[in-house]
């Protein structure tokens, strides 16, 4: 079995302070009795920060950690989808990989990092082109479905004026090209669902509303309103699983304020939200993004 800890939030956790689980019983690891969400955030230079925010109340947040320096070019990064870590065959570290818009491009950025703590390899960090016409991007995510840890599903999209945009991936292979119109009144969104046949999304719109947005591999999108109105202040929306739910981040780049809240399993205007209050942290990067293992069917968010 690979190392989901060290891997994932553990790698996070190992610089900074966080609270401690619940007790285990014998031969078995419990889960903390609340959830968390790997935050990974990139900076106008191009570094990326490493923080763990944990869902009580009021939110708790780790020390920031160091997750790679100078990984892109300074005043070049717009948005970013999320932060998908690999552990590596000899399980002695892992590799990570993200897509982002740099300027006007879409690139996919890989990298190693050494050991489950450690730095990264500065000879590894490759930036390779996917194509051009991003600048105007509000949004980019890719969501990969997996059966254990046999990738199924490689989906990407993209939110650029009015059109919500889908492709299957294969690395910088964008193909299967599909758009949806009528999106112009969404500010950003944030991936809270997978399945084998969709992809569920949580957006807010510039005038506070909140919906959610199931893609489906063929039909047409299917839009529920969730509330109605106070959601406007977020240019930033990130999400993790939370049981059948999710845990979501909210950042509003105006003032640096990131809050969070539990979402039960989405169901239109009857989901169950609390707002767990204001994280004790301010926000000055650019692009926020989950930072999750994408090669195990744990880590699949299952919001809706």
């Amino acid at each position: 079995m690979k190392k989901r800890a060290a891997g994932l939030l553990g790698v996070v956790m190992a610089a900074g302070a966080l609270v401690q689980a619940a007790p285990a019983s014998a031969g078995t690891t419990a889960p903390p009795p609340f959830c968390q969400l790997a935050l990974g955030s990139t900076t106008s230079g191009g570094d990326l920060i490493l923080r763990v925010l944990s869902g009580t109340v009021p939110p708790s947040a780790s020390a920031s950690t160091w997750g790679g320096k100078d990984l892109l070019p300074d005043d070049t990064i717009k948005v970013a989808s999320g932060l998908g870590l690999q552990v590596n065959a000899d399980q002695t570290g892992v590799s990570r990989r993200q897509y982002v818009v740099l300027d006007s491009t879409l690139n996919l950025l890989t990298y190693d990092v050494k050991g489950f703590g450690g730095e990264v390899d500065p000879g590894s960090v490759t930036r390779t082109p996917v194509g051009g016409g991003w600048s105007a991007a509000r949004y980019i995510e890719n969501s990969r479905y997996n059966v254990g840890s046999k990738l199924v599903r490689n989906s990407a999209y993209a939110l650029i004026g009015d059109t919500i945009l889908r492709w299957s991936v294969d690395g910088t292979s964008f193909t299967h090209k599909a758009t949806y119109g009528g999106f112009s009144a969404v500010k950003t969104m944030t991936l809270i669902s997978q399945t084998a046949t969709y992809d569920t999304f949580l957006a807010n719109t510039f005038a506070g509303a909140l919906y959610t947005i199931r893609i489906p591999v063929s039909g047409k999108p299917v839009v529920k309103v969730v509330r109605r109105t106070t959601w406007q202040g977020f240019e930033a929306l990130v999400a993790s699983k939370c049981g059948t739910g999710t845990l979501l981040l909210g950042v509003d780049k105006e003032t640096g304020a990131p809050y969070l809240y539990t979402i039960g399993h989405a169901n239109g205007t009857a989901t169950v939200i609390k707002g767990l209050g204001k994280v004790p942290r301010t926000f000055g990067e650019v692009a926020y993004s989950r930072y999750y293992d994408d090669t195990q069917d744990y880590d699949q968010l299952s919001g809706e």
